[in-house]
């Protein structure tokens, strides 16, 4: 009976393998995600976030391997093990916090409500009986939710979803549904390629968030060496050299 309960307590002392012991660590992305991590015309992983994370890794002696996964399942390819951070343009919120640990926020973004240029819709109380759509399993679907009463009074009762934004923003281009609720920073890109006399973005929002990078709980190290490195990023000026490549400006969380 002795030597059962040893071994079970042996179990459950077993120690959660730090990402700082690994010489290659994987970043799972969307990668239909511009300007934070997409596919370019030659087909390349680019973005803010993949430059961001091979500074990090650069800094921490790691090799960086980019990996496109499900975005729906980025949580649990993560505690699966399948990749070590959640590096996307990755919200900060409570819920996620049960599942990830998070580095310290290094962007602010929002969500925003964006339609055609010639649409009706100018608040957001004109979004009843409307078809927004939004990515699943994203923090604009958790935002939208916040606000029960207009949630449910949306064109179906729920938020139109889809596997990334860019087929939400086509399908609101295409006039197959009539606003769709996304990251300001992905929006701003997106509207900027396609043309800004084509959209509208409402001066309404769903709230303002920040981003972080999703790490494994109980891997406490690897937090602090992430956070440490954004430390001298920020004050080296890296990141906001990394910034105003992508954005022309510095938008870090300073």
């Amino acid at each position: 009976m002795g030597s059962i309960s040893f071994t079970l307590l042996a179990c459950n002392k077993k120690e959660i393998k730090s990402v700082m012991d690994k010489n290659e660590v994987i970043v799972g992305l969307d990668d239909a995600f511009a300007p934070m991590g997409f596919k370019n015309e030659s087909g390349e992983i680019v973005g803010f976030d993949v430059d961001l994370a091979k500074e990090v890794g650069d800094r921490l002696g790691k090799k960086v391997v980019f990996q496109a996964i499900d975005w729906s399942m980025k949580e649990s390819e993560l505690n699966n093990g399948n990749i070590d951070f959640i590096w996307n343009g990755y919200t900060i919120t409570e819920e996620r916090k049960e599942k990830v640990n998070f580095s310290e926020a290094y962007l602010n973004n929002k969500q925003v409500i964006v339609t055609l240029a010639n649409s009706d819709i100018n608040a957001k109380s004109d979004l009843s009986g409307k078809k927004v759509g939004a990515q699943s399993e994203s923090s604009a679907i958790e935002a939208m939710e916040k606000d029960t009463e207009l949630y449910e009074s949306l064109s179906g009762g729920e938020a139109i979803t889809f596997e990334d934004n860019n087929q939400a923003l086509m399908d609101l281009e295409a006039g197959r549904i009539d606003a769709v609720v996304a990251d300001e920073i992905l929006v701003k890109y997106y509207i900027k390629l396609k043309g800004e006399d084509k959209f509208k973005v409402l001066t309404e929002d769903f709230g303002s968030e920040e981003y972080g990078v999703g790490i494994r709980k109980g891997d406490a190290e690897t937090v602090e060496a992430i956070n440490n490195a954004f430390e001298e990023m920020k004050k080296d000026g890296k990141m906001a050299e990394i910034s105003q490549k992508w954005f022309g400006e510095d938008i870090t969380d300073n």
